[in-house]
């Protein structure tokens, strides 16, 4: 029997009532934070991130010793040793899907040879698999208009699946981090079909994934009705996989990734806050917000070639008069990077000849208009401390656009690149064992004597 005195979906005055006494008693005076020196995000006042621990799995650059000083340079980032630009260049040299082996890389710390490639693509296939009626009793009987939520909840769920779902031992995480690897393209794909079926009352569709395919042919020959996709558009999309697939220690779920597996929990739960974290605006879910912008954009302004209009407009999204009113230009700047992204470099390229083929040539001017000017504003109105530059997200929306990608799976995608970093973090984090990640909080609290409840 269902409880209908339960509603989720408004707010009772009561609660609007209690939320507007909280917010006023758990205000703290921002100026407290100069004056402590606290890192607010973790960061100092330049952007250059509190080192709060070690990792051998990427490294990002952004500065360049200069007679003794670091200065800002163009940003480069290497996985496990290796740069990313000579990576992807590689691959592409040899035109072939490359985010398996980028998977191995990530997981083992060397580049495979053919036959460890071979062997690892066969192992990612053998796991490419969900327990019987999976899909019909966790996914199906459950749709989620946000799939953020309903990866996190299939991966939860996982767990009572597993015959050891608890043990921490580093051959159980791997096997476990594998397979998460392997049915993450499902996991988001199902999940958005479900709710294009049942929230949306569309067509379901269920395919079954090929073992001959890549992760990107994968997810394309999931999504698609008729299954079909040009090569050009998997092998689009394997790239930006592989881009998206690990930033560093420091990002906020892979940071999280961290601290969850610090505390000694099993790896569903670790993953499944990581998703938690992805799912932010100002994380991975920045993408989809570039998107929205862009569309918001294209209606508003006439002329898309009209640089004055295009400033207005951008003007009007600083001045929280625009868009969500947020008075934020989506896609630009980071938090590391100040002159450029490596990541959105290479993207950019890629986007651009799908671009010419797909016939979006006025859309992708417009975004390369946008990227030029974005700057130039947030420099006259806001203070700033360090460059402003696109991030991946800039592009990451358009392309995924062009391969007729709905909107709902762009942070999933995400998260089914990054799925291969936070495994290759936790397992670093278990076999480096270190102490529970704890950081600390300043009370600013004044001590109150108490009274008793008849003399309140």
């Amino acid at each position: 029997m269902v409880d209908t005195t339960w509603d989720y979906s408004e707010n009772t005055p009561e609660i609007n009532f209690l939320a507007e006494k909280m917010s006023e008693n758990s205000k703290i005076d921002p100026a407290l934070y100069g004056k402590y020196d606290v890192k607010r995000g973790l960061r100092d006042i330049d952007g250059k991130g509190v080192l709060t621990g070690l990792t051998d799995i990427s490294t990002i650059k952004q500065n360049k010793l200069v007679d003794g000083k670091l200065v800002p340079c163009e940003g480069e980032l290497y996985y496990r040793g290796y740069n990313v630009n000579d990576i992807v260049g590689g691959i592409l040299a040899d035109d072939r899907f490359g985010f398996e082996e980028v998977v191995y890389l990530l997981l083992f710390g060397e580049m495979p040879n053919r036959e460890q490639l071979l062997n690892f693509k066969t192992l990612l296939v053998q796991y490419r698999t969900l327990p019987q009626n999976f899909v019909r009793d966790v996914i199906l009987k459950a749709p989620s208009e946000d799939m953020m939520n309903s990866i996190a909840r299939s991966v939860l769920t996982l767990f009572c699946y597993d015959k050891n779902p608890n043990d921490t031992s580093i051959n159980n995480v791997l096997r476990q981090c594998i397979q998460l690897i392997s049915v993450f393209p499902m996991l988001s794909v199902y999940g958005y079909h479900a709710y294009n079926h049942y929230l949306r009352d569309k067509s379901l569709y269920i395919h079954r994934a090929e073992p001959t395919m890549s992760t990107a042919e994968v997810i394309l020959s999931l999504l698609r009705p008729d299954r079909s996709y040009t090569d050009l558009e998997a092998k689009v999309l394997d790239m930006a996989l592989i881009l998206h697939m690990e930033h560093g220690g420091g990002n906020n779920s892979t940071f999280t990734t961290h601290v969850v597996t610090s505390s000694g929990t099993d790896t569903y739960s670790a993953i499944a806050a990581a998703l938690s974290s992805l799912k932010g605006p100002k994380h991975g879910g920045a993408n989809v917000k570039v998107f929205e912008m862009f569309e918001d954009l294209k209606q508003t302004v006439r002329d898309w070639k009209d640089e004055d209009e295009v400033t207005r407009y951008l003007e009007k999204l600083l001045d929280k008069q625009a868009f969500d009113k947020k008075g934020l230009i989506y896609g630009m700047g980071h938090a590391v990077y100040t002159i450029s992204d490596p990541r959105q470099v290479i993207l950019k390229g890629a986007v651009k000849k799908l671009a010419e083929v797909e016939g979006y040539d006025k859309e992708f001017d417009l975004y390369a208009l946008v990227e030029r000017l974005a700057p130039q504003v947030i420099g006259k109105k806001r203070r700033i401390y360090k460059g402003v530059a696109s991030n991946v997200d800039f592009y990451s929306g358009l392309l995924y656009s062009m391969l007729d990608i709905p909107c709902e799976l762009y942070t999933p995608l995400f998260a089914t690149a990054r799925i291969a970093g936070w495994s290759a973090h936790r397992l670093e984090e278990l076999i480096n064992a270190g102490k529970i990640i704890r950081p600390a909080y300043m009370s600013i609290s004044t001590e109150k004597e108490y009274t008793k409840l008849s003399q309140r």
